[in-house]
């Protein structure tokens, strides 16, 4: 017995000494790495951490001698984070916030005890995968405004069951929203910020009950619908603005608490519902610049609503109820989930005024043509409504469901079209001379029960040994010996058909090697180019001296390109060239606008008066580069619709004829009134109107960057390439060298093409080009509105020839600044704050460095805060949606005067904050990395 006593003892005093032994070495760990810590960090001597005891730093606590908390936020500290701190085991709060901390951040893996990490506003490269592990009791995480490398949410943070607070703003995050956040995993989760980030795809179902009261996902590449909203009953704030979210809005009915929604600047479609203007809760929405249809909605007085004039679909300008034929065929959209084609093409509050896929006559609605939409949903039997139909067209679509039996109640209707779709069921009684199209839909007639689900083969199940199994299978293989006779025979009779076909054609070929098009709905035919596919031919175009501004550029481009341009289809584009000769005057010299190098601008006028653009170009050179200019155009302008891009109403491809229509600028380009007024007769051009111009420029480019469905480089922007309307409103144009924008911050490497002056110095010394290329040329035009001078002129002394550097030395100060002003500018007090103001802009956007440059965005508030000052108090609306490309050419022409007006809708991506007031009327806040002013050494 005392032999086992004496063993517990000196046990129990072995666990006491190692015990103490532990404590006092994690106590020396701590230390140690905290003066690792020290060393890699050197903060300051402000800092104070001086005393050999690092529990008597500032900014540091400690309990029982271990560190438990590091709080050197906004201390000015540079260096980087060692590895050595995951061994902080106590270690509840680390805060690093607001310094200029770099390199990679280590794993921070056993940090157990770790509450809150705040990493925002540093320098930090990378972050690890395993950087969450172990952190059970991790609540709230800040990693806001650091440059890390493209980084997907890494799958450790599931460690961190604990977590409330999770925010990664502008921190280049990538990838998809990861399914593991959800309420099962993160229970307690209430903030997530991620916004101004690369993250695509669609919101995860995992979302659907989550207890998140703020959720920031604003500025990227998010797609798809909302639905999982509805079921996230505890936000409060909803940030979802500049993505590209689509479809209809979900119900709000059981967001109770809902403060603020910003869902501008995507692709919603269908009407706002009623249920999210019904909240109490709601304080802020912003609506603007998407494609809801209906009614204009109603908010509740104490709502501050953000929903500019013509951003939308909406049938009245003013909220009210819709005409009963719009609110009939928005029921239609609602079973097909609210197309986009639609929500795009159905503007106003009249269906029968050029409605994409409706023809009225006297103002019913006679014919319904949706074919070959890309649709999807069900056909909706509120088409049982419009009793004056006569024909319905749905063929070649991904409809689904049954063919309403309400169908049959339309005496006048002669034609059903629902042929190459997923209809199933049983068809309805028509009327028996009612022509009935229900071919290519493989389960017709079937019960939905009856309908295999994909992947599934329908029958019994396999292998019954049984009789009537045996009967059956004889049964099959019959059916199947017949299947393959029967389709044998069709299948030769076709091939003969097609032989027969091919040799008509070669026939035909043979006597004419291509068709003109006779009117304007008519189908183009172009020649094939002789040679082999596998020639090639090397065009070189010379650009000539720099005073004209041309870069010469090298195209190789194969035979068969050159011979066989596949263009785009797009509706009515396609015009006739005998349409064009006679609009023009056979190109007659008098009917000339301008040329360049790629070919003659003709003015021509349509029957009814109406004027239009024709771009020829040459024939000589309608290969390699020219080529490739005339499809480029071609693909962008189809592409891209705005009130300030010159607009694409059609084009010619005859033989050697390659002409491109466009809507008819009266005052012609923009140098004419800036560098050339006093020859033509002209009177200058007052702060005011270049001003106005300037914007009108902006928001054309900010739309091809950051705002169309695909992101644009212009690459050729000057003034000559600006034009002006009788109203003085200006229209970026010339597309012939616009390329793809890549994805997230890259840049891509193409032949350098543009003009001298222009051309930003990254552009010209690499060939790599991003969007910042614009806004370098974007600072020139505005230079070349203050001074009136050239971006690049000869005449001038050597010093002085480049604008971009002279303007930097007058800019200097305010004597020399002034006599850099163009003469031809009344210069009032107001009038010098508001040209220095652009100045501070022009600066800054033809920095040297890509990096220092704003975006467009930028641009966009900075001016529309000066025009702010000068607009009228009756402005016009804006349409930024242009015009439709299935009206024909007089119809769209009409339909885009009609749209003629000031605008006033301000929309910048640049940040991740959502904005109260689109317009502001003092200087937005200068953008990240830019220098307290702009002075000559920016331009280094």
């Amino acid at each position: 017995m005392n032999t086992l006593l004496g063993l517990k003892l000196v046990s129990f005093l072995v666990l006491g000494i190692s015990a103490f032994f532990w404590g006092v070495e994690s106590q020396d760990d701590d230390a140690s790495v905290m003066l690792v810590l020290k060393k890699s960090l050197n903060p300051p001597q402000e800092v104070g951490w001086l005393d050999p005891d690092p529990c008597k730093w500032n900014h540091v606590g400690c309990s029982d001698k271990r560190v438990i908390r590091i709080q050197v936020g906004h201390q000015n500290i540079q260096g980087t984070l060692p590895p050595e701190i995951s061994k902080l085991t106590e270690l509840e709060r680390l805060e690093l916030q607001g310094n200029n901390i770099s390199g990679p951040l280590p794993s921070l893996r056993g940090l157990s005890s770790l509450q809150v990490l705040m990493l925002s506003e540093n320098q930090f490269s990378s972050i690890p995968a395993d950087f969450f592990t172990d952190m059970s009791s991790l609540q709230s995480v800040d990693i806001d405004k650091n440059p890390l490398l493209g980084w997907e949410i890494p799958e450790s943070l599931r460690n961190a069951s604990s977590l409330k607070n999770f925010s990664a703003n502008s921190a280049n995050v990538t990838g998809r929203i990861p399914s593991f956040l959800s309420a099962d995993e993160f229970p307690g989760l209430v903030n997530l910020h991620l916004a101004g980030n690369y993250l695509e795809g669609e919101l995860p179902s995992s979302f659907s009950g989550l207890s998140l009261e703020s959720l920031w996902l604003n500025g990227q590449k998010l797609s798809g619908g909302i639905d999982v909203l509805q079921n996230m009953t505890s936000l409060k704030e909803v940030w979802l603005h500049s993505n590209g979210f689509s479809g209809p809005l979900p119900d709000f009915s059981g967001l109770k608490d809902l403060e603020k929604l910003s869902l501008r600047d995507n692709s919603f479609t269908g009407p706002v519902p009623t249920s999210l203007m019904n909240l109490e809760s709601l304080e802020f929405v912003n609506l603007t610049n998407n494609l809801f249809q209906g009614p204009m909605p109603k908010f509740k007085g104490s709502v501050t609503l953000d929903l500019a004039q013509d951003t939308n679909s909406f049938c009245l300008p003013q909220p009210g109820d819709c005409d009963p034929r719009v609110n009939t065929l928005l029921s239609i959209a609602k079973a097909m989930d609210y197309p986009r084609k639609f929500a795009e093409n159905w503007k106003g509050n009249d269906p029968c005024a050029d409605w994409f896929g409706i023809s009225c006559s006297n103002g019913n609605i006679t014919i319904i043509n949706f074919q070959k939409m890309g649709l999807s949903g069900t056909i909706s039997p509120e088409f049982a409504s419009l009793k004056s139909l006569q024909r319905i067209v749905l063929a070649d679509n991904n409809l689904t469901g049954t063919i309403p039996e309400e169908l049959t109640t339309l005496t006048g209707l002669a034609e059903l079209d629902v042929s190459n779709n997923q209809i199933y069921g049983k068809v309805p009684a028509f009327r028996n001379n009612m022509i009935l199209k229900t071919t290519g839909n493989p389960d017709i007639g079937k019960d939905k029960s009856d309908v295999p689900s994909q992947g599934s083969a329908p029958g019994g199940s396999a292998g019954s040994g049984s009789d009537d199994g045996n009967d059956q299978a004889d049964h099959k293989k019959s059916k199947r010996w017949i299947g393959i006779v029967v389709f044998s025979v069709i299948g030769g009779v076709l091939m003969l058909c097609l032989i027969g076909a091919a040799a008509f054609c070669l026939y035909k070929s043979k006597q004419k090697r291509f068709s003109r098009v006779q009117s304007p709905n008519a189908v183009v035919m172009h020649p094939r180019h002789s040679g082999s596919d596998n020639d090639s031919v090397k065009i070189t175009v010379a650009g000539s001296s720099v005073s004209v501004g041309a870069v010469s550029e090298t195209h190789t481009v194969s035979a068969s390109e050159a011979g066989d341009v596949q263009m785009v289809e797009a509706g009515n584009m396609v015009i006739s060239i005998q349409v064009l000769k006679n609009v023009t005057n056979n190109f007659s010299e008098e009917n000339i606008l301008g040329q360049g190098g790629f070919g003659t601008v003709y003015k021509g006028e349509l029957h009814d008066g109406t004027k239009i653009a024709v771009k020829r170009m040459e024939n000589g050179i309608i290969t390699g580069k020219g080529l490739a200019e005339f499809k480029s155009e071609i693909a962008v302008l189809t592409k891209v619709r705005h009130r300030h891009l010159v607009g694409l109403l059609g084009y010619c491809l005859d033989g050697n004829e390659k002409l491109l229509v466009y809507e008819y600028m009266p005052q012609g380009t923009l140098s004419r009134h800036l560098f050339n007024w006093a020859e033509e007769g002209l009177k200058p051009l007052e702060w005011t109107k270049r001003l106005t111009i300037a914007l009108d420029v902006a928001r054309g480019v900010e739309y091809l960057h950051s705002l169309a469905h695909q992101s644009f480089i212009h690459r050729d922007l000057k003034p000559s390439n600006i034009l002006l309307g009788d109203d003085m409103r200006a229209k970026v144009a010339d597309f012939g060298l616009v390329r793809l924008a890549p994805e997230g911050k890259g840049s891509i490497e193409t032949r350098i093409a543009g003009t001298f002056g222009y051309l930003a110095p990254e552009y010209a010394v690499t060939g790599r080009v991003t969007t910042k290329v614009d806004v370098f040329s974007f600072g020139v035009i505005l230079m070349e509105l203050i001074t009136g001078r050239k971006a690049l002129d000869e005449s001038q002394p050597e010093e002085s020839m480049h604008l971009v550097t002279w303007f930097r030395r007058m800019h200097l100060n305010k004597d020399t600044f002034r006599k850099a002003i163009d003469p031809a500018i009344d210069l009032s007090e107001e009038t010098l704050a508001s040209v220095s103001t652009v100045a501070e802009l022009a600066g800054h956007c033809s920095a040297r460095e890509p990096y220092q440059r704003p975006d467009m965005g930028h641009a966009v508030n900075v001016l529309s805060s000066l025009v702010e000052l000068w607009k009228p108090s009756d402005e016009s609306s804006e349409d930024i949606y242009g015009i439709d490309l299935d009206m024909s050419l007089p119809q769209a022409l009409k339909k885009w005067q009609a749209y003629e007006g000031s605008s006033h809708m301000d929309s910048s991506s640049s940040s991740y904050l959502p904005s109260l007031d689109n317009t502001q009327t003092s200087i937005p806040t200068r953008p990240y990395g830019f220098a307290e002013s702009f002075t000559s050494s920016d331009g280094r």
